[in-house]
């Protein structure tokens, strides 16, 4: 179930690591209200460190983007999936290891950071790297697939099987990586989201004792905080909707649910039983015959509460009877229609 906190999150974690889409900006444009809550945690003294599993821009890049923005980023601040990538194979093969680059910019500035030389598909080399690159020629994935069925180590950056652009949500690095373990045969060493060593990497980088992993998806920023250890806090600013939320398995569920990166400034409380419904606030929630049912109770209820509410609600049912509520008489505040 969702956690407690009688403090700010700001309080009571010293790093929030912040998913960039869909919760700092929205493709090229930032989401509304982020710039100013992150610049409240700093004040307050929290450390903010900005994680992407998008391997294929270096840091400044992405630091020069979030400044446009009005987010003050630099280099220290941004952490790659790419430099994770190339932390992984620096302590397998050491420095000055060659390493086959299948990827773009990011990963190769990553791999030059860390002491190791990347190299073409062709050369002498101790493992393959492979990140999203979009330049990246067919000669090239099928040369690398050889050599990774040959037995070559293979390390990629993440998983994502989707990419937003801006002509609309495209093929992510994720789908090569499934082209490639179908051919050879092989798994990847996975440094991205959900797995642990981009999280890891950025404490390194960045510090803090207590982090707080802050995303907008279920299977990559959640998922990848429970497997880091580390406490995490949805927004829902990005993709995870209401039937996402309510059908998330144990390993899905975040710590904490806020509409927006605001919750980093606020207190959390979590719903309290009572008979068989849920309270929080000024909303009571019930699943009565596989239907979650939801009633507002004061005309100032938080809607950041109706959501604590839904899933404390929902997530019980799920436990309980093994099977997701019925959305069809929940509305979500603020929408005309039901659930989405």
């Amino acid at each position: 179930m969702l956690l407690t906190s009688s403090r700010p999150l700001s309080a009571v974690y010293d790093l929030a690591m912040l998913d960039l889409d869909g919760v700092v900006y929205i493709g090229a444009a930032a989401v509304p209200g982020a710039a100013g809550h992150i610049a409240d945690v700093r004040t307050a003294g929290m450390r903010v460190a900005f994680i992407t599993n998008n391997a294929s821009r270096p840091p400044a890049a992405v630091a020069e983007h979030l400044t446009e923005l009005g987010v003050p980023a630099s280099t220290r601040d941004v952490v790659t999936s790419a430099q994770a990538t190339a932390r992984l194979l620096a302590e397998r093969f050491g420095v000055g290891a060659s390493i086959v680059c299948l990827g773009g910019a990011g990963l190769r500035a990553a791999l030059e950071e860390a002491g190791m030389v990347p190299v073409g598909v062709d050369d002498d080399a101790r493992a393959v790297a492979s990140g999203y690159g979009p330049e990246l020629r067919w000669r090239e994935i099928m040369r690398a697939a050889v050599r990774i069925r040959e037995g070559v180590p293979w390390v990629a950056s993440n998983t994502d099987t989707t990419i937003p652009t801006s002509f609309g949500v495209a093929p992510g690095h994720g789908v090569l990586v499934e082209m490639l373990e179908r051919f050879t045969g092989v798994s990847p060493v996975v440094a991205g989201k959900p797995e642990r060593p981009l999280l890891d990497e950025t404490v390194r980088r960045v510090g803090g004792d207590r982090p707080l992993m802050v995303g907008d998806r279920l299977d990559t920023d959640i998922e990848g905080a429970h497997n880091a250890g580390v406490d995490s806090l949805l927004v829902l600013t990005g993709v995870t909707g209401l039937e996402d939320l309510v059908a998330a398995p144990p390993a899905l569920r975040p710590s904490y649910i806020a509409p927006d990166l605001g919750g980093l400034g606020t207190a959390h409380r979590v719903p309290e039983r009572s008979g068989d419904a849920w309270v929080l606030g000024g909303w009571r929630g019930q699943v009565r015959a596989g239907r979650l049912e939801l009633e507002q109770l004061a005309a100032d209820a938080a809607s950041a509460d109706w959501w604590r509410v839904a899933a404390g609600s929902a997530w019980n049912h799920l436990d309980a009877t093994g099977t997701v509520v019925d959305l069809t008489a929940a509305r979500v505040p603020g929408e005309a229609g039901a659930a989405r």
